[in-house]
């Protein structure tokens, strides 16, 4: 794993900071990531991860469901005392869903699958390396408010949580405001991906979001017939 940063030092390369009991799948991640030029430090217990994303300052934190002596929930309750850091939560298929609502509920930024997937994980870790130097981090159009680097999203000041795929694909519109994207625009910038994706799984996630949203009659996220699709600002 990469050496700890210098406080006060400037990074060439997102950091994430692993808390996973699973001393061996912490190295594994890290030598996955690293090798795409993602620094990763680890941590073995919820105690030591507080301590590291004090000390360190990562980009991005990524927990356990199962993380020990400071449970995911009260680590990202800590955590978000002081810092909008996105804390991702690795859920283990067929894991504890009550757990993971209660962390949604106190401030994490989305469930990932455990085992950790790098294709899942390297988009998110670097778009939250990008976004340090954003200075416009909060998007507001409308009653929606989007957090860029906290990897939230209010509608009418109330907290609505989002799938990643979905925080994605909201960002992007909402970067793009009153354009129209093209699917294929959507495909490379949200799923991170020249392969084809079918439309019916862009017009699913569209759907879902929309719903989230509220935007129950399409007036906020527009179908464009035959190319893509358009958020309206006004």
């Amino acid at each position: 794993m990469a050496a700890p940063a210098v406080e006060g030092d400037t990074r060439s390369a997102p950091m994430l900071l692993v808390a996973d009991p699973d001393a061996g799948l912490i190295q594994q991640l890290a030598t996955a990531l690293e090798a795409e030029g993602v620094d990763v430090t680890g941590a073995v217990d919820g105690a030591q991860a507080l301590l590291q994303a004090g000390a360190l300052n990562p980009d991005a934190v990524l927990i356990s469901s199962s993380l020990p002596i400071v449970g995911p929930v009260e680590f990202v309750r800590a955590v978000r005392l002081a810092r909008a850091v996105p804390v991702l939560l690795g859920i283990d298929f067929g894991g504890d869903t009550e757990q993971a609502l209660q962390a949604l509920e106190a401030g994490a930024t989305a469930c990932v699958a455990r085992p950790y997937r790098v294709h899942e994980l390297l988009p998110l870790v670097q778009a939250a390396f990008r976004r340090q130097g954003d200075h416009r981090v909060v998007l507001t159009i409308g009653d929606v408010e989007l957090d860029v680097s906290a990897y939230q999203v209010k509608v009418a000041g109330t907290i609505v949580h989002l799938p990643l795929r979905e925080f994605e694909l909201l960002h992007y519109l909402m970067r793009n405001a009153d354009r129209t994207v093209t699917r294929e625009q959507i495909m490379r910038h949200v799923w991170h991906s020249t392969d084809t994706i079918s439309t019916n799984t862009i017009a699913v996630h569209v759907k879902r979001l929309r719903a989230r949203l509220g935007d129950d009659e399409d007036k906020m996220i527009q179908t464009v017939r035959g190319v893509g699709y358009r958020l309206v600002s006004g």
